[in-house]
């Protein structure tokens, strides 16, 4: 595969494979090769729409259908099956309505009082596919809880002003002033819209009238505020009580109404009631004290004399608060000194309003109140608290420095001074915290001056320390544990082989035969350090294969005499990781029955480390090469034989035209012939020159040509497999020129019968270098070094371009 596949855009792929021989004429074949791509999980499912949005009845019946929640899932299998399921909902969301995780219906589960409830539900509501790991995506639900009129009017009155009321019983002097107002009518309606408009009335003829509290726009429409006013004199002697009927009624439809009585008791005239100097009297007292201390005194005064000016002092809640005072707080009825009965905590509660009541003892009795404040005060009562005992924060390796690495939530339940908390890191067992770890003040969070490296360090803990400002200072610590989660930032090592390392192969090695083991690490963990090996160059003739998971390298090929020689096999190691490092590998693999001669094979390792790896090593370079020479050198002798015979004929028809100017001597016999073979005698040394050099050797001695054959009658394929016909000899040894090399001249003398070498000695000589015509391909022969006859070609890789015919003549002689 040389790019990325993505099933979404295309499922399967159709190859048309060809193979062709090296034949001429050439044959061939092909095949189709039909590559299905499978499915991963490498899409999110994604929602038609990021909010829903829907409107629903309050009261509606369980198993009502809400709306649909609709995702595509861009895969196929499990990796494109979608569950739906509550993401962010609160209890009351996952209490009232039911998700079918299946088809994505959103239904009522409970009946849904939009009154009790709320009157409309947030929630979001996953989409996650079935592959590993899961995808999800999210959409927002807004549900509308539309309102129904199921609520009647309510009718609240109030006391208002000096006009007593108690027990639904408001108690009017006679001589109060026409339109005085007696009591306060709060009117509302749990309904919305129209369900919660109200209109009020008094029902009968009484002297009493409804007047608005307000004519504020803003007022909201189911709630509404009313005066009850007097419409005339009252006159105790003629009328003493009255039973003010109220009625409301809302606008539903149909309308719903409620109605509640007041009681009005007309009393006699008592003019004068008490008066306080303050209508809201605001007092600071320490918490922690001791029960019976004196908050405050207040103090009432009456216009009246006699019994009517007598008061008694009483305490009563206020009116914003329905809580009885007496039970924390005291009065004195006579001096009106308010004391404290409880231990007050500002933490707990840190204001108290009640009201003061001053009543005359006039008949009826006139009364007075004032409202009393009273403020805790604030003392360093409370250490600081942690949210949590310990916190643990989970951050990624190679973070820029001085990044935040997590936030620790701390509290004070003081107030002011007592409540300023001051932050810092407090070293750990072993003091690793010490100058890495900062906090700021005002928000907890905490920050690193360093980098994180997983392979150095997994995990930090120290405390964190929260001191307040009060005094004496009170303190408290929480523990901090930092995990360093790992990133893919180490590529794979290969500890074995090295680059110049090499590991002889011999040529009757069976088909999976281990050849190597590549070993790699990691130091990364989880997939970053999932492994796989890969042969990605130096392997033309597919020969060797690499398990992807162990790294053992194996031969899956048949060797041939072509196959002899190094062979660097590129391995690279790949691992898991997003996105994936890798470490490319050199792995020499040397041919041969034997070794003889390391320093051979090792001089090749080192031009292969300076070879491009995009250019193969793999056996011998020179076998098709020699082929072609062969050829070649065939030809260029059958061209010189040629020209010989040519030159001959010439000759021979100038010698005869020679004889038949000189005539024909009877009995007297030709001093040369040029067809007969001139006579050496074997046992006469050659003559030296006036130099002291020897005599020139004849022609066709300058060089020789040989042929092995195996004792069955075969051909060896090379010299070295003669040397080493025992298995087991593929071992890191020497090659050239080490001990026990066997003579091969006289190997070859003896083991070939009949020559295979044609000698030619009419042949013309160009220098000193003579030709020779071979039945055999080159690569069968071992050829002597005595004219030293380079037939090699001028084309040559960076592998082997020094000294072709030398280095070609060395590999076969291994």
């Amino acid at each position: 595969v040389k790019g990325a596949l993505d099933r979404e855009q295309r499922d399967s792929y159709e190859l048309s494979l060809r193979v062709r021989d090296g034949g001429d004429p050439a044959r061939s074949s092909q095949a189709i090769l039909r590559v299905l791509i499978t499915d991963v999980n490498d899409n999110s499912p994604r929602f038609e729409k990021s909010v829903y949005e829907a409107d629903l009845a309050e009261n509606s019946s369980p198993g009502t259908p809400i709306l649909q929640l609709r995702a595509t899932d861009l895969d196929v299998g499990v990796n494109g099956q979608i569950e739906y399921v509550f993401g962010a909902a609160t209890e009351s969301v996952r209490r009232l309505l039911r998700l079918d995780e299946t088809s994505g219906w959103l239904s009522v589960l409970h009946r849904i009082d939009r009154e009790e409830e709320v009157n409309q539900l947030r929630f979001t509501v996953m989409a996650r596919d079935r592959g590993q790991p899961p995808k999800t995506d999210k959409a927002t639900v807004v549900l509308n809880i539309r309102d129904e009129n199921d609520n009647v009017p309510t009718i609240d009155i109030r006391k208002i002003g000096r006009i007593p009321l108690r027990d639904g019983v408001a108690s009017v002097a006679e001589d109060v002033l026409v339109d005085t107002p007696i009591a306060l009518v709060q009117v509302s309606d749990r309904d919305q819209g129209e369900n919660g408009v109200v209109t009020c009335t008094v029902v009968g003829d009484v002297p009493f009238q409804l007047k608005p509290a307000s004519e504020g726009e803003g007022e909201p429409q189911n709630k509404r505020k009313y005066f009850l006013h007097t419409s005339a004199p009252l006159d105790y002697e003629a009328v003493r009580d009255y039973n003010v009927v109220i009625v409301a009624v809302d606008s539903g439809s149909p309308s719903l109404s409620s109605n509640n009585s007041l009681l009005v008791r007309v009393g006699d005239t008592n003019d004068n009631p008490p008066m306080f100097s303050q209508a809201v009297l605001e007092v600071s007292f320490p918490e922690n004290n001791l029960p019976g201390e004196r908050v405050a005194t207040v103090v009432a005064t009456d216009a009246d004399s006699g019994k009517n000016a007598e008061i008694t002092y009483s305490l009563e809640a206020s009116p914003l608060s329905s809580e009885a005072p007496s039970s924390i707080f005291s009065i004195d009825p006579d001096s009106g000194d308010v004391s404290v009965q409880a231990v007050l905590d500002r933490e707990q509660r840190d204001t108290y309003e009640f009201q003061v009541t001053a009543r005359d003892k006039g008949v009826p009795s006139l009364q007075g109140s004032t409202t009393v404040v009273v403020r805790v005060s604030d003392r360093n009562d409370n250490e600081p608290r942690f949210m949590q005992d310990v916190f643990t924060f989970y951050v990624k390796e190679n973070l820029q420095p001085n990044s935040p690495v997590g936030m620790v939530t701390v509290m004070d339940f003081d107030k002011g001074r007592n409540a300023e908390l001051s932050l810092s890191i407090q070293p750990g067992d072993h003091d690793q915290a010490a100058g890495i770890f900062s906090i700021e003040n005002d928000t907890g969070t905490i920050f690193s001056t360093v980098s994180f490296d997983r392979e150095q360090q997994t995990s930090y803990t120290f405390k964190v320390k929260a001191v307040d400002g009060g005094e004496p200072p009170r303190s408290a610590t929480a523990t901090v544990s930092l995990f360093v989660m790992d990133e893919n930032d180490n590529a794979p090592t290969v500890t074995f082989p090295s680059n110049s390392s090499y590991t002889v192969l011999p040529p009757s090695s069976n088909m999976r035969t281990v050849v190597a083991t590549v070993v790699a690490t990691d130091s990364d963990t989880g997939l970053n350090a999932d492994l796989n090996y890969s042969i990605v160059g130096g392997n033309p003739f597919k020969l060797f294969e690499i398990d992807p998971a162990s790294g053992v390298v194996s031969l899956v090929g048949k060797l041939a005499p072509k196959h002899y020689g190094l062979h660097r096999l590129v391995v690279q190691v790949n691992d898991s990781g997003q996105p994936p490092q890798s470490t490319t590998a050199l792995l020499h693999v040397f041919v041969n029955e034997s070794l003889s001669n390391a320093t051979v094979v090792e001089s090749q390792v080192a031009r292969s480390l300076h070879t491009p790896l995009a250019q193969d090593i793999a056996g011998d370079p020179s076998y098709e090469l020699s082929k072609q020479r062969l050829s070649i050198v065939i030809g260029v002798v059958a061209g010189i034989m040629t020209v010989i015979l040519l030159i001959l004929v010439v000759v021979m028809a100038r010698y005869c035209r020679s004889k038949g100017k000189h005539g024909y001597e009877a009995g007297k016999k030709d001093h040369e012939d040029f067809f007969t073979p001139q006579q050496h005698d074997k046992a006469k040394k050659p003559k030296k020159d006036k130099k002291g050099k020897k005599g020139k050797q004849p022609l066709y001695s300058s060089i020789v040509t040989v042929e092995a054959s195996k004792p069955n009658g075969q051909r060896y394929d090379s010299v070295n497999e003669k040397l080493s016909d025992s298995p087991g000899m593929g071992r890191y040894r020497s090659v050239n020129g080490g001990p026990g090399s066997p003579d091969l001249a006289r190997h070859y003398k003896s083991s070939s019968p009949l020559p295979t070498v044609q000698l030619h000695p009419q042949s013309p000589t160009s220098g000193k270098k003579h030709q020779a015509v071979q039945d055999l391909p080159p690569a069968n022969t071992f050829v002597g070094a005595g004219d030293n006859i380079s037939i090699g070609s001028d084309h040559c890789s960076e592998y082997s371009c020094q000294a072709s015919s030398k280095y070609s003549k060395q590999v076969r002689a291994l």
